[in-house]
């Protein structure tokens, strides 16, 4: 941008298009230390960034609507990637402050907005997305992660009201409307020290590196194979032969976190055909279609469908959860 060539852009064309929070996200992902460029490539990045963290405040708002107190679970009864996440929102706490303490706000930028890419809407959203949808009311699992959101609501409000002033203060009233005065009268959300769980931490972070080969391997069927539409209809074998993987593995529904409607955890090398990254050693996946029939409500392949008479097209854990939904509504489907 260049005032004697003549291709400004000036701020009013930018809040009058775009608002002003993009003028504002653009100075905070910009380096004040080096000339600022601007043009129409960058403010669509911009553009674009803000389009993804607008869209992740909205997942969390609707995630969290009618949320009470009665609901909260403590974090130590937590299943464990709630607490997972919980540890990397302590994590987090300390990196936002320790960027505004020196005025780095493009180190804060970049900290939130992969946070909110890679750690949410790619990872924990995806996974918990089920439960959010399909779960019982009373299921802990939901109400878990239900509490996590609101975490969640407090952290990225009051981190992020200093740079997106009009946009936070929006989600904040889209919440707790006039009564709920404003964002910037709220103190930084702390995270308390009990959410601190690096063993866990470390666990999974394992675990999400198994999780990348089998998403890897499924990505193929489905844009490549065309064998799957999605995820759902597979049920992979994971071969593991790291014994450090392994261990982590003990215990954990790789379905759950692979978002498949099935997998089978396989202790050994793998056949030599088996998918693989190179970044992960010892993990090999074989695709296997999910075998059973698809339930009508959460879209799992599996032979339990049907296995509750009253709900012939639905999962048992689906039919416990209309029950409770009718029980608690009056209402029947």
């Amino acid at each position: 941008m260049s005032k004697s060539l003549g291709n400004i852009v000036t701020p009013q064309d930018v809040i009058k298009q775009s608002g002003a929070d993009i003028l504002r996200l653009w100075v905070a992902s910009a380096d004040y230390a080096e000339d600022l460029r601007l043009g129409p490539e960058i403010l669509k990045t911009n553009i674009e960034a803000y389009r993804k963290l607008r869209n992740t405040m909205r997942y969390i708002l609707g995630a969290i609507d009618g949320l009470t107190e009665e609901e909260f679970v403590a974090a130590a009864d937590m299943p464990e990637l709630d607490r997972y996440i919980l540890h990397r929102l302590h994590e987090l706490e300390g990196q936002v402050r320790a960027a505004y303490e020196v005025f780095d706000y493009k180190r804060l930028f970049a900290l939130l907005t992969n946070f909110m890419t890679v750690d949410l809407s790619a990872f924990y959203f995806d996974i918990r997305k089920d439960s959010l949808y399909c779960d019982s009311w009373s299921s802990l699992r939901r109400r878990s992660c239900r509490t996590v959101l609101d975490r969640l609501f407090h952290c990225l409000t009051t981190w992020w009201a200093p740079v997106l002033a009009f946009t936070m203060e929006e989600v904040w009233l889209s919440r707790f409307g006039e009564a709920g005065t404003s964002v910037h009268l709220a103190q930084f959300a702390t995270c308390p020290a009990e959410w601190q769980a690096p063993e866990l931490a470390a666990k999974w972070d394992k675990l999400r590196d198994v999780r990348s080969v089998i998403t890897g391997a499924l990505e193929i069927e489905r844009q490549v194979k065309k064998t799957i539409g999605s995820a759902l209809e597979a049920a992979p074998d994971v071969h593991v032969s790291n014994p450090d993987l392994l261990a982590a593995l003990d215990g954990v529904d790789l379905a759950e976190i692979a978002i498949t409607s099935g997998a089978t955890l396989i202790a050994g090398e793998g056949p030599a055909d088996a998918f693989r990254l190179d970044g992960v050693k010892g993990v090999a996946v074989v695709f296997k279609p999910a075998e059973g029939r698809k339930c009508a409500r959460s879209w799992k392949i599996t032979p339990e469908v049907g296995s509750d008479p009253e709900f012939p097209d639905i999962t048992p854990r689906d039919a416990e959860a209309v029950r409770e939904w009718q029980a608690r509504s009056g209402r029947t489907v």
